[in-house]
């Protein structure tokens, strides 16, 4: 692990998790967790499916993690290794129908885990105040093609470079950010389509509440 890819902290966590180090495990479940689910329901035609592919992705971390080399983040290969699963999996199942839903439930069945070394599955997800804002971002990542909803994922919801996505999806830096702007304006045209319905709702609201008023 001599690339500059790979920090100080990152090179502690690898030594971690090759001594079988159960809490740095967890600690990458809880951080990456939600987001490969969401990626690999990009992938596959439901969430179960996207689940065992997550499943399987953690099973290979856990196996190939001795072989990691630093020549990318920790989190890159990480991402690449599910990509891999997804995809092998979607030919598999000969389709690939965007995700139905975004949750933070845990994604890995620690019965799966060589020897039950690992028996925790922690949840603890960033959840946001605004519920309404969240269902609609979820259903039009959701209605997205296929490629738009996975850049998208990758970039604002997992927080991965341009370069990261373009290794993974095997992009070209313009092709990603075509397809991350459009996806980007959709999601944005949602929102403010949100807003204004949210407004058109406010007199009506007060309408009903003086009315309200008047019959007591």
């Amino acid at each position: 692990m001599t690339s500059v890819a790979v920090d100080q902290n990152e090179r502690a966590l690898v030594l971690a998790l090759r001594s079988g180090d159960e809490a740095a495990f967890a600690h990458l479940i809880d951080r990456y967790g939600p987001g490969l689910l969401r990626v690999a329901s990009s992938y596959v035609h439901n969430r179960a499916v996207a689940e065992e592919v997550v499943q399987e992705a953690w099973l290979g971390v856990l196996r190939s993690i001795d072989r990691f080399e630093g020549r990318s983040s920790l989190k890159t290969w990480i991402f690449r290794i599910a990509v891999n699963v997804a995809k092998t999996r979607a030919t598999r199942e000969a389709r690939s129908i965007p995700f139905s839903a975004l949750t933070d439930e845990p994604a890995v069945d620690p019965e799966r885990f060589t020897d039950r070394r690992w028996r925790n599955a922690p949840t603890s997800f960033d959840r946001l105040e605004q519920h309404d804002a969240l269902r609609c971002l979820k259903a039009t990542i959701a209605g997205l093609p296929a490629q738009q909803e996975r850049v998208i994922t990758l970039r604002d919801v997992c927080g991965l470079s341009s370069t990261e996505v373009c290794d993974l999806l095997s992009l070209t830096p313009e092709n990603q950010r075509v397809l991350l702007h459009r996806a980007r304006a959709k999601a944005r045209a949602a929102l403010e389509q949100l807003q204004l319905d949210d407004r058109a709702l406010i007199p009506v609201a007060n309408t009903l509440g003086a009315s309200s008023a008047e019959g007591t």
